[in-house]
């Protein structure tokens, strides 16, 4: 498989620029994830990887060889898209094989290879059958058939599960999972589904109006966010994020707004030096409050309503005038309009700069 890597990659229609300058390389055999919200330039990126797109200016590298020349068909990649684009009047084996016949690749091998491929998938039994004898979990496994009996050296995978509900996105997600585990492949993912990135991804790149946030592994980017974009992003429910302004008593630092006053933790504190008397935005996950007020530091909140999710339930509540989501056990009920108290677990708080919403 190659390394792939853009190099000030850039694409405009006209005027308007939708890729400024983009730098990223792909490590060989790495399930890469472009996530971020819908016109972000995550899509874009694909296309031009896979050759649909012109770039308007940079480069594409596979292995340190330059292919922004290179038809789409000589690139030596397999995409799934959104649609599944399957020929209707031909039966699941031979869309699956299309590619291969175009090739003129022998009948054995093209017998072989949709088998082996459809058995992976759980689709065997359906081979004989049209198009639109099938399910949309079963359509959207034969368009993936459709790339992997072309055994190309890297998958592209343009938002697959987008047009699935949400318990076959579930056991979709399962399968490609799975898929990335047994395919020793280069594959890029485009979604803007976080759960899909974070349950998928050996690294997830976040994007926005076409500049990338951070890339890193699942848990670096949801651990340590690079800015509030990002922590906004990644995680669900999404962070809290609170206007709080820092004040020191007794070489504490706090951070205090409407309706809370949450002391740092020293490490925090400490590279908060000079920001002091300062206003920040303090970000609080669901998952930081805890029903038992002996963890962390005390909060008071009056609940609006809660969202009842089975084992847990997500509580939309307000501190002051800001709405604050909080994660809760389902087995404590709680009555809307009552005013709960909550631990913050004060060792999971971050602090974004006002202005440039970089993470301190």
């Amino acid at each position: 498989m190659p390394t792939i890597r853009f190099e000030q990659v850039e694409k405009s229609y006209g005027a308007v620029r939708v890729l400024p300058p983009l730098d990223l390389a792909l490590d060989d055999g790495e399930f890469t994830v472009l996530v971020g919200p819908s016109g972000c330039g995550k899509s874009t990126t694909l296309r031009i990887l896979a050759g649909l797109e012109e770039l308007s200016g940079g480069e594409i590298f596979f292995d340190e060889k330059p292919i922004s020349d290179l038809a789409s068909k000589e690139r030596d990649l397999a995409m799934v898209f959104q649609d599944y684009a399957l020929y209707p009047h031909m039966n699941i084996a031979k869309n699956m094989s299309f590619a291969l016949r175009l090739n003129k690749t022998p009948k054995a091998e093209i017998e072989t290879k949709v088998r082996r491929v459809a058995d992976m998938l759980n689709i065997g039994h359906l081979l004989e059958r049209k198009p639109a004898e099938l399910s949309g979990g079963q359509r959207q496994r034969v368009a993936m058939g459709r790339a992997l009996v072309r055994d190309a050296s890297t998958f592209l995978f343009d938002e697959p599960l987008s047009n699935l509900d949400a318990k076959l996105r579930g056991k979709m997600r399962t399968e490609l999972a799975e898929m990335r585990d047994t395919l020793d492949k280069n594959m890029v993912y485009v979604t803007h589904d976080q759960i899909e990135a974070m349950t998928l991804g050996d690294r997830i790149v976040v994007m926005s109006e076409g500049v990338i946030q951070q890339q890193g592994t699942p848990e670096e980017l949801f651990k340590a966010p690079a800015n509030k974009f990002v922590a906004g992003f990644i995680g669900s429910p999404t962070m809290n994020f609170l206007n709080a302004e820092l004040t020191s008593k007794k070489d504490v630092l706090f951070a205090k707004g409407d309706g809370f006053e949450l002391p740092l933790p020293k490490p925090l504190a400490k590279s908060l030096n000079g920001y002091a008397e300062k206003t920040v935005t303090l970000g609080i996950r669901p998952s930081s409050f805890s029903s038992d007020t002996k963890i962390g530091t005390p909060i008071d909140l009056r609940l609006v309503v809660s969202e009842y999710l089975g084992a847990q339930s997500t509580l939309v509540t307000r501190c002051g005038d800001a709405e604050v989501l909080v994660e809760h056990d389902s087995s404590s009920p709680v009555r809307t309009g009552s005013q709960l108290t909550f631990g913050v677990r004060t060792d999971e708080l971050m602090v974004f700069d006002k202005n440039t919403e970089l993470r301190l």
